[in-house]
């Protein structure tokens, strides 16, 4: 039997492809964070809600429309994304003249209405949602067996999170962008419709959010503390690459899953703990992130 490092290869290899997963799902939960924090500076705490609405819409719109899998990854970021334009639109445009904290405060409450009124229609207990039948499956590479669907999972991750770093650093709409955040009056005074664009912004981060929900849906259990539970590691993640970094959200965000895979390999205990761990040690080295600006 192979061996890596004491571990045997099947064992070591499907710990990894694991951690892939698990980043894939950091690396897009925290790119949308990115987004939203880098062009519009806030701290949006309702994006694990996100994220576990984009799962309940895809699970609910399966079984009362009937609503299959490759629809729900079409509708249901769009859906979500339209909740969120009207919440940056009717509330957050509000405060935005405040401190971020009251931001930071406002989004967590909104978290936690949307998972308190989840729990009292459908508890706690999580619901499962079937894999796709194209999916289903897996191929024996010898050395391991890969899962269709996580490889489709981590296939789709990457494009996205690639495809949004090109839009926003080498794109014209990049560019408008990155330039209404600076200076939106100048932007204005060009005929820029800013305000249009901050709330599409926003839009388009909570979008990724309800994405990798629905893209979690037949992996993880459907239910209204999925979030909360993933959004403090996202933070630890979006931290270590660099509050408002789009290329660190998503690198850090693969990274730091294939280090918890790991830890999980040859320290069980510590695999809880080892993102939070690696964000105190970048913390003291370089205040910013691997990949933020320093102010």
């Amino acid at each position: 039997m192979t061996m890596i490092f004491g571990v045997p290869l099947a064992v070591f290899m499907g710990q990894l492809m694991l951690g892939l997963i698990n980043g894939a799902f950091y690396a897009l939960l925290s790119l949308g964070l990115a987004v939203i924090f880098g062009l519009l500076k806030i701290v949006n705490f309702a994006h694990g809600a996100m994220y576990m609405l984009g799962a309940f819409a895809a699970l609910l719109g399966l079984q009362t429309l009937g609503l299959n899998y490759w629809l729900a990854l079409l509708l249901v970021p769009l859906l979500v994304g339209g909740l969120g334009m009207l919440i940056e639109r009717y509330m957050l445009r509000r405060i935005a003249h405040l401190d971020h904290l009251y931001g930071l405060l406002l989004t967590f409450g909104l978290a936690l209405i949307a998972e308190g009124t989840l729990i009292n229609f459908f508890g706690v207990s999580g619901s499962s949602y079937p894999t796709p039948t194209a999916l289903q499956g897996g191929y024996n590479l010898g050395f391991m067996f890969l899962p269709i669907y996580r490889a489709w999972v981590l296939l789709a991750a990457l494009v996205v999170c690639l495809g949004t770093w090109f839009i926003i650093e080498r794109t014209r709409l990049g560019a408008y962008l990155r330039a209404g955040t600076e200076n939106s009056a100048l932007m204005q005074a060009f005929g820029v419709n800013v305000p249009q664009l901050v709330t599409l912004t926003y839009g388009f981060g909570v979008a990724l959010a309800a994405f990798a929900g629905v893209l979690a849906a037949p992996l993880y259990p459907v239910s209204p503390t999925m979030g909360s539970s993933l959004l403090i590691v996202v933070f630890a993640v979006v931290v270590i690459g660099g509050m408002g970094s789009i290329l660190g959200a998503v690198l850090t965000g693969l990274g730091m899953g294939l280090v918890e895979g790991l830890t999980k390999v040859y320290y069980p205990e510590a695999a809880n703990t080892v993102i939070f761990l690696v964000m105190v040690l970048v913390l003291l080295v370089r205040p910013a992130g691997l990949f933020g600006k320093e102010a």
